[in-house]
């Protein structure tokens, strides 16, 4: 085997501690230099955009139907399943139901996940001191909250994260995944509720 393929399948493995289980060992595939420019991806991603443009443009040529919405005014109701963005969630005494076991972060494979654990007052648990996600890293596979034994971090907010040209708003810390809440007829993102609350109260 030559050295850049070997370089290309090359692993970092972490082990990461679990408090009464077995390490639990995260395979970490480190990218090559081909790999960070995304030549590949973003010309495959061109190929989708132009599959799109030119069926739609043939059903236009052709007197099909073509289905569109008119955005913002009308948006689709959302699955009950929609993955949208993160929230923790708290125990009775206003504290994360987090035992900052790790579970989380290491099912995720985007590693957008980052935990630093603390003990919790008056008892031998352990809580986050932080929890950070960083939402333009996720790619929303919901892995994390199938891994987490407590049901401590869910993805039914109903919340798009907001476009951004930094990387700073699209970092939530612990505080804000814990303000958030569930949506609560679990089909609409919560931009919609708003936008016909508005148009409610302003016909």
């Amino acid at each position: 085997m030559s050295q850049h393929a070997s370089a290309a399948t090359a692993e970092a493995v972490v082990t990461v501690p679990v408090h009464g289980a077995r390490n639990v060992k995260r395979v970490a595939h480190e990218m090559t230099i081909s790999d960070r420019l995304y030549l590949f991806e973003t010309v495959r991603g061109l190929g989708v955009t132009f599959r799109h443009a030119f069926d739609t443009l043939g059903r236009l040529v052709l007197r099909r139907k073509v289905e569109t919405v008119s955005y913002p005014d009308v948006r689709r109701v959302y699955p009950e399943r929609f993955r949208a963005m993160h929230r923790l969630l708290k125990r009775d005494d206003g504290t994360p139901r987090c035992v900052a076991c790790f579970m989380c972060s290491t099912a995720c494979p985007a590693q957008c996940i980052r935990i630093v654990a603390m003990e919790r007052a008056g008892s031998t648990e352990k809580m986050p001191a932080q929890f950070e996600i960083d939402e333009l890293r996720c790619v929303d596979c919901g892995l994390c909250v199938e891994a987490c034994p407590c049901d401590a971090i869910r993805m039914d907010t109903g919340i798009h994260p907001a476009p951004a040209t930094e990387r700073a708003p699209t970092l939530f810390n612990r505080d804000q995944l814990l303000a958030f809440s569930g949506r609560s007829d679990g089909m609409l993102p919560r931009s919609a509720r708003t936008a016909e609350r508005r148009s409610t109260a302003h016909p």
